[in-house]
């Protein structure tokens, strides 16, 4: 039965219209409701297993699938990194207790401004998942630098590196968090292990991701540009690290604070 779409006026000859695919009309009532909650909730969980399970098998090819067109059973990437950048927070500080584990780290290995340190992390837990997206726009300009000239603007990058995200947090909570879960008592112990994990899985998710992303390029060239993004990426990481430090020093300074008290 032919009617014009309630939206744009387009004549409809089937479910949608063709102009602005919008549903027929159909008036609200009890089916409708059930219809659209069942829609929405089976939708969604089936987008994002199907993501997830294709992310964790082959994470590049998952991706590279998404960014030549193949997106319709896929969960959107962006909204991926804020899913599981909450859960992982979740599990970071309510499961294992992070917050209680950085404040018995600080006392234990002396680090200096140990207080103002901790002051920050703590913040910065506060607002993890949005930390994350934050991170996507800077980690894309790293990986297109990195792999200029291999055919995807930055855009695209943008779109790989939310994917890349997605991996590193799915990995971080499937592998990273049960092993460390287990030194939560040795609190000195599980902030040097978790750093050296995550840091060692970095390397070894970029080069698997854009090994599986670039399937047609050389591998040990992809190899290379992707331990290449890695370095640019620490090298800007120390880089800001040193110049915060630097600033802070200088705000305490001005205040006439006594950096000897905020150093024990």
């Amino acid at each position: 039965m032919e009617d014009n779409c309630k939206n744009c006026g387009t004549l409809i000859t089937g479910n949608f219209c063709s102009n602005c695919g919008q549903k027929k009309y159909k008036r609200i009532d009890k089916k409708y409701l059930i219809d659209e909650l069942q829609y929405t909730v089976l939708h969604t969980n089936k987008g994002l297993l199907h993501t997830l399970k294709k992310l964790i098998k082959n994470p590049g090819k998952t991706a590279r699938e998404f960014v030549d067109g193949n997106r319709v059973n896929h969960y959107k990437p962006i909204l991926l990194v804020f899913l599981l950048s909450t859960i992982s927070a979740f599990v970071m500080y309510k499961v294992i207790g992070m917050g209680e584990l950085m404040d018995r780290f600080y006392i234990e290995s002396k680090t200096p401004f140990a207080s103002q340190q901790k002051n920050l992390m703590t913040w910065m837990s506060n607002y993890i998942p949005f930390i994350m997206l934050l991170g996507i726009p800077f980690f894309a300009l790293i990986t297109k630098i990195a792999f200029r000239k291999w055919g995807h603007n930055y855009y695209e990058h943008f779109v790989m590196n939310a994917f890349f995200l997605s991996l590193y947090t799915t990995f971080n909570i499937i592998i990273i968090y049960p092993i460390t879960y287990f030194l939560k008592n040795n609190a000195l112990l599980f902030m040097i292990l978790s750093n050296v994990l995550m840091h060692i899985g970095s390397i070894i998710l970029l080069i698997w991701f854009f090994r599986g992303f670039y399937q047609e390029k050389d591998k040990t060239y992809t190899t290379l540009r992707a331990l290449l993004s890695y370095g640019i990426f620490l090298v800007l990481y120390v880089g800001i690290s040193i110049i915060g430090v630097i600033i802070g020093i200088i705000y305490l300074i001005s205040t006439g604070a006594d950096l000897q008290q905020f150093a024990q």
